[in-house]
């Protein structure tokens, strides 16, 4: 009887892990190469205004294409300049859909101009220009726009304001980056002056506006002034 010498246990971990290694390739080169793991559906969430063809057509997802060679930062880039667009996430969902999550922006403020109404959200950025949703405060200021410095200095009033006064805004008044002024609904107005110390003057003009007047001076959270 002949023997035939085992392998030591060095060379068998070598060939084994060599072997794993080539099934590990074959099946990447299958996945990559080949329909197995191809795009089949698109589903898109969130979405309430923007036309979902107007998403589809920014998507540009080619027919067919691998999940592993879809490049998803390059899909959300695309989807990102639709103007109302906030936030996109596009997420692979094996082994054959591919999610995009979109978060729209919500008009803060608007304003007025010979083109029509232009639409600000919370971040100070202009995304449209139509009809304002009931409720939205109008913007006055003498240069409105998302690169003017009052209308940014406008939009963190507003969003500093406390949920209980934001119902009540019906008008920003901007003169300048630090006299910002609420006209309320009900015809009264609070002169907040600029985005500064905005968490004290939020604590405090709630309760000063049980008091009686008509102009309510928070611009100095320290020495509040109703008339």
């Amino acid at each position: 009887m002949r023997l035939v010498p085992a392998w030591p246990p060095s060379r068998r971990m070598l060939v084994w892990g060599l072997s794993v290694a080539v099934v590990g390739i074959a099946l990447a080169a299958v996945a990559w190469f080949t329909p197995v793991l191809a795009v089949r559906s698109v589903v898109i969430e969130g979405l309430k205004t923007v036309p979902e063809k107007q998403v589809r057509d920014a998507l540009q997802v080619p027919d067919g294409v691998s999940m592993l060679r879809l490049d998803t930062d390059a899909v959300a880039r695309r989807v990102a300049t639709i103007p109302r667009v906030r936030e996109v996430r596009v997420q692979r969902v094996f082994p054959s859909t591919v999610r995009v999550t979109i978060t729209e922006r919500a008009a803060a403020l608007y304003f007025d101009s010979p083109q029509g109404t232009h639409l600000l959200d919370d971040e100070g950025v202009e995304f449209a220009i139509e009809p304002p949703p009931p409720g939205v405060p109008k913007l006055t200021t003498d240069h409105p726009s998302d690169s003017d410095a009052v209308t940014r200095a406008a939009v963190q009033v507003l969003d500093a304001t406390p949920p209980g006064l934001r119902p009540q805004v019906g008008g920003v008044v901007a003169r300048s980056v630090s006299d910002i002024e609420l006209d309320l609904r009900d015809g009264r107005s609070v002169l907040w002056g600029g985005a500064a110390d905005s968490v004290r003057k939020a604590a405090v003009v709630l309760p000063v506006l049980t008091r009686p007047g008509k102009v309510y001076d928070v611009s100095s959270p320290d020495l509040v002034t109703v008339r």
